[in-house]
């Protein structure tokens, strides 16, 4: 199994910018997809950014498309999420994981390792 460790949350006023990373240790040698999700207090986690193994397919929420940019660098078995334009909206607890396939997904069910999650909170 994969274990992740997100960092880089913080607090930053509306249109300002983060870069979150997320760490991955243990079993690497997997090839394996990537994920972003976020959860607001009282809403459920929702789906952010996703990214293949070899980098070359990315998908993004529509709440976050040309605003957020995932990438992985695998030597360094660490993934990437820059975030700019940040908006209110975007306060949340940020969540990486890793998924048990290597092609792109964005279901959640695909994903079966997590990292303990990172705050982001966009002050208005």
């Amino acid at each position: 199994q994969v274990q992740l460790v997100e960092s880089g949350g913080g607090l930053v006023q509306t249109g300002g910018s983060l870069r979150l990373s997320c760490a991955a240790s243990g079993r690497t040698y997997n090839n394996y997809a990537m994920g972003w999700f976020r959860q607001a207090p009282g809403k459920d986690r929702e789906f952010v950014a996703a990214i293949s193994w070899s980098g070359g397919s990315k998908r993004y929420a529509d709440s976050v498309k040309g605003r957020f940019t995932i990438s992985r660098d695998n030597a360094r078995n660490t993934m990437y999420l820059q975030m700019i334009s940040l908006r209110p909206e975007d306060t949340a607890v940020y969540y990486c994981a890793a998924a048990w396939r290597a092609g792109v997904t964005t279901d959640a069910t695909d994903f079966g390792s997590w990292g303990q999650g990172t705050q982001v909170t966009v002050s208005s």
